[in-house]
């Protein structure tokens, strides 16, 4: 297996690509809902690129997942006559694609106005504000994901219909159906490593053919960055194989929804100590600790859009299917929003349970991060740790989350605290686009409908 190359500077990343004499270069912007835009260049125009940046039509951050254009967006549109929007190229991003030969990919993010609205520049702007207060943040993400003997044609053709799971059954860390698999775990595991996004744990999920990914922790930013290309690649690495993966928040009435969940945690900038921990408080929970989980709960309902942000988001949050319905906390108890997971220095962390694999790693980081650092800058104290299952109890309506993505977004555009945390022109987009997908949806004559109303009203 080819060692990860180690790219800071962009110096390194062009003698890289010189020295192999390279005669082009993989190049990538996430848009806003997580999908991965991108394209080829030269070696001449990488090279150009490194310095001065290059461009994207700008219409990646005006169309939506199915590249239908926003009718309700102020960045660009047909107002704007869809300019090159500027992208800045970032070579400590740099990672090979081993099943291209090598080939180098890089990052990018939106630049100049773009940047307002880009999800990686959002995000690092929130790590900014940490970096700010003192504090580095740690972070890491797991998800779920189905795994479909089936193609993008023949998903298409079924009209994504009776689709054939790789395996039956329920089988939840089955050591029997991933020794079937082995060759597929071993090449997700091996790919993990060698495009640095390292997995430190792969096992069956209960469901058929759904399996649970844990991405090794790492600094918040980088940490966005494997989880994004973890989705990605994964779905690539199916597809070559003549399978498909869903990372939908919810697939089937009949299984769980598929989570994203998140795992945060803040070091001192200066001694690189947990500030989490302090033996001598309840649950280990710091004062900074705690204040960041009560700004967690306070703010998930106004920012849930950027979490939960598909329609189909909100199938998943309904009480009894692992999933939670309101902004609760508790130690160690997976029926709530935020688990406070006890440990050491180290260790103490807070994982945001609410996310679903359909999140966007960025937008989703950024909203439970932010959240807890103005948790922290408004010593805002959480309510009572719930007991035991918190799906049956009865929760003050401040704490209730949006029930559809309509609803989400307009607590969003509402939201003094998202505005402070993450900019007037983010958040204006942000909801725009979200609205559109509700519109979308709305659109749409489901099955449902069909079968209830077409012969009997």
């Amino acid at each position: 297996m080819q060692n990860i190359p180690v790219i800071y500077s962009a110096e390194e990343a062009l003698n890289y690509v010189r020295q192999r004499d390279l005669p082009y270069v993989r190049v990538g912007v996430f848009d806003v809902d997580g999908i991965l835009r991108g394209k080829y260049i030269n070696r001449d125009k990488f090279e150009s690129s490194v310095e001065k940046g290059l461009g994207f039509c700008d219409v990646v951050v005006g169309w939506d997942s199915n590249d239908q254009l926003y009718d309700n967006a102020k960045v660009t549109g047909w107002h704007t006559g869809y300019p090159d929007a500027a992208v800045r190229l970032l070579p400590a991003t740099m990672r090979t694609i081993p099943f291209e030969d090598d080939l180098p990919l890089f990052l990018c993010e939106f630049a100049d106005k773009w940047e307002e609205v880009c999800p990686r520049g959002t995000l690092r702007r929130v790590l900014q504000r940490a970096a700010d207060m003192g504090f580095r943040v740690n972070a890491a993400a797991e998800f779920e994901f189905f795994l479909f003997e089936e193609t993008p044609h023949s998903v298409r053709e079924k009209n994504y219909k009776n689709l054939r799971n790789i395996t039956p059954g329920f089988f939840g860390y089955s050591a029997l159906r991933s020794s079937v698999h082995a060759d597929f775990y071993r090449d997700l595991l091996d790919l993990g490593r060698q495009m640095n996004f390292e997995i430190e744990g792969l096992h069956t999920e209960t469901g058929p053919g759904v399996l649970e990914a844990a991405i090794k922790v790492d600094e918040a930013l980088l940490a966005a960055d494997k989880a994004s290309l973890f989705k990605t690649y994964t779905k690539i690495l199916a597809q070559k194989r003549g399978w498909m993966a869903s990372f939908m928040a919810k697939s089937s009435q009949e299984w769980p929804g598929q989570s994203g969940h998140l795992h945060t945690s803040l070091q001192d900038r200066q001694s690189g100590k947990g500030v989490f921990y302090d033996a001598s408080k309840q649950y280990g929970m710091s004062d900074i600790m705690r204040w960041y989980v009560g700004g967690q709960q306070a703010l998930m309902p106004e920012l849930l859009a950027m979490v939960a942000c598909t329609v189909n988001s909100y199938s998943r949050l309904i009480p009894g299917f692992w999933a939670p319905t309101d902004s609760a906390w508790a130690v160690d108890n997976r029926t709530t929003a935020l688990r406070v997971i006890e440990g050491s220095e180290k260790s103490q962390r807070v994982e945001y349970r609410v996310a679903a694999a359909d999140i966007n790693p960025y937008l989703a980081l950024a909203a439970a991060i932010g959240s807890g650092l103005w948790g922290i800058e408004n010593k805002i104290e959480p309510g009572a740790p719930m007991t035991g299952n918190a799906y049956e109890a009865k929760l003050p309506e401040s704490r209730a989350l949006p029930r559809t993505l309509w609803d989400a977004a307009q607590r969003l555009k509402a939201s003094k605290a998202g505005c402070a945390l993450f900019g007037d022109a983010f958040v204006d987009h942000y909801a725009a686009t979200r609205e559109w997908e509700e519109r979308e949806f709305r659109r749409a004559i489901t099955d449902w409908e069909m079968q209830r109303y077409f012969e009997i009203i």
